[in-house]
């Protein structure tokens, strides 16, 4: 199906996607932060990406800012995964290039349907 770069410092959360994602039928590489994100996107040129926001070493923000400078990864699309979920937060998320946002905790049903509607939306899948 598609490429999915997964960046969740928690690892029980980043089991779950990769799981989930894996068993929707989807080829999943997880980092444990923003900046091993941006070290293995361009790399990887990845269908999706999906982000949690705060994490160590280099925010899920940060990583985003970053990435929209590189031209392979320009136009990827980016999900937000955080607990914090007030208005201002979400347009920070926008305003770095994020495509969507979900709030934790999620279904794993959500999380399937979410990435299924944005890759239909871009002819992926």
């Amino acid at each position: 199906m598609a490429r999915i770069l997964i960046a969740e410092d928690e690892r029980d959360i980043r089991d779950l996607i990769q799981f989930t994602l894996m068993f929707a039928g989807h080829e999943v590489t997880a980092a444990a932060n923003g900046e091993e994100a941006l070290h293995l996107a361009p790399g990887l040129n990845p269908d999706l990406i999906m982000m949690d926001v705060r994490m160590p070493k280099m925010t899920g923000l940060e990583a985003c800012r970053e990435m929209r400078k590189i031209d392979s990864l320009k136009e990827t699309p980016v999900i937000f995964l955080t607990a914090r979920g007030q208005d201002e937060d979400r347009q920070t998320g926008i305003e770095v290039g994020a495509t969507d946002y979900m709030l934790k905790p999620f279904a794993p049903e959500e999380l399937t349907q979410r990435i299924g509607d944005i890759l239909k939306a871009r002819g992926i899948g």
